[in-house]
């Protein structure tokens, strides 16, 4: 089953939440982060 969320506060992509498991990240501010924004901004942390 998979039911609409959100969209990611990066890229505007739909977020949605397949069998019990968002495919994204939801932050403190409670907005939504897909998995490849997500990626992405891990690898800004990598020196």
């Amino acid at each position: 089953m998979q039911e609409l969320v959100g969209e990611c506060k990066e890229c505007k992509k739909p977020v949605y939440c397949k069998d019990g498991f968002i495919d994204g990240i939801v932050l403190d501010d409670q907005t939504l982060v897909c998995f490849d924004c997500s990626d992405k901004e891990d690898d800004k942390d990598i020196p």
